[in-house]
């Protein structure tokens, strides 16, 4: 079963902004952000029809295992049916009627690779409907941190990277809410090991709606609604004004609301090409122990030197859960 791979992903913002070839402008520098930090909670396409489990199919010849039959395993992804594109559980189930009961080819990928495998759909006696014998999902959730939201235009970003699974396949938006996650516990981060935030989303809180996903995050709109009276306003800085030394990342571990933590930013990259632009150690004694350092989920906490946006945490170090890298905002604000 695939899980969304977060060493760390934030919100993060979709937005035109003057940029210069050495960083970001003194207009696009003048203009304010809300402080995200809020934890938040999203849904990915999968990508397909992703098989989460297997199962028979009672028809009035017997019992039927298709999918078991000719090797589908779960975590297998099925992507198309007789050439034809499957997106979703509907997509299949569609096919699947269209075949009435002659055999069809399946393209299923499996740890990156993509085969055909030919099977014929059983009839189930129950439902009246043809079967393969599979328990599947076409969306994938998961958490992450808001990194900003613009003032003017409510435009958001978290993440600071690509949303990817566990084979490393880039997702794409499913439903377009986000919502607002309330942290309900913390797998501590140890060595050689990432822990993680666990989240509960709260349904009937949504804060904006997301409309892309790219190298750098996840972008979209905040909620006109939302209530912003608590929240900070920054101005944002480029990478060319960070400096070795204290800082400070914004993120939420428990509840709704975030907290200020110190940091020390340990290397400045301005050039890196995968946007590690920024080596940070946690310094804070009360996140050490209440997390281990930076944890999944905490991906696109804000960083914030001399009162100034200008990162946001995006991956911990597997050998020390203390330290991890940030990419500079204007990465971020320039998709």
């Amino acid at each position: 079963m695939r899980k969304l791979n977060f060493f760390l992903a934030a919100f993060a913002t979709l937005f035109a902004v003057c940029l210069t070839g050495t960083g970001i402008d003194a207009n696009a520098a003048s203009n304010e952000y809300y402080l995200g930090g809020m934890t938040a909670g999203f849904s990915l396409s999968a990508g397909g029809a992703e098989v989460i489990g297997l199962s028979e199919v009672s028809s009035d010849d017997g019992i039927h295992r298709p999918a078991e039959e000719v090797g589908i395993k779960v975590g297998d992804l099925i992507c198309a049916a007789d050439s034809i594109r499957i997106k979703s559980i509907s997509d299949l189930n569609a096919a699947l009627e269209r075949s009435g009961g002659k055999e069809i080819v399946l393209t299923v990928k499996r740890n990156g690779e993509t085969a055909e495998i030919k099977l014929r759909p059983a009839l189930d006696k129950k439902t009246g409907k043809y079967k393969i014998g599979v328990l599947i999902r076409d969306t994938l959730t998961g958490i992450g941190t808001v990194t900003y939201i613009k003032k003017d235009t409510l435009r958001f970003g978290s993440l600071g990277h690509a949303v990817c699974d566990e084979s490393n396949q880039s997702l794409e938006i499913s439903d377009p809410k986000v919502y607002l996650c309330s942290v309900i516990g913390v797998n501590k981060g140890k060595r050689g090991k990432a822990g993680e935030l666990r989240g509960l989303f709260l349904n009937d809180k949504a804060i904006g709606k997301a409309d892309s996903v790219c190298m750098t995050g996840l972008y979209g709109t905040f909620d006109k609604n939302y209530d912003f009276s608590h929240t900070e306003t920054v101005e944002i800085a480029p990478i060319s004004e960070a400096t070795i030394g204290k800082a400070v990342i914004y993120s939420t571990i428990d509840g709704v609301c975030p907290q200020k933590y110190e940091i020390s930013i340990a290397k400045v990259d301005e050039n890196n090409k995968d946007h590690k632009n920024f080596v940070i150690k946690v310094t804070d004694e009360k996140l050490i122990k209440e997390t281990g350092g930076i944890v999944q989920g905490m991906s696109g906490s804000p960083i914030v030197q001399n009162g100034k946006l200008i990162g946001a945490v995006t991956h911990v170090f597997l050998n020390d859960p203390t330290r991890g890298y940030g990419i500079g905002i204007e990465h971020m604000i320039e998709k």
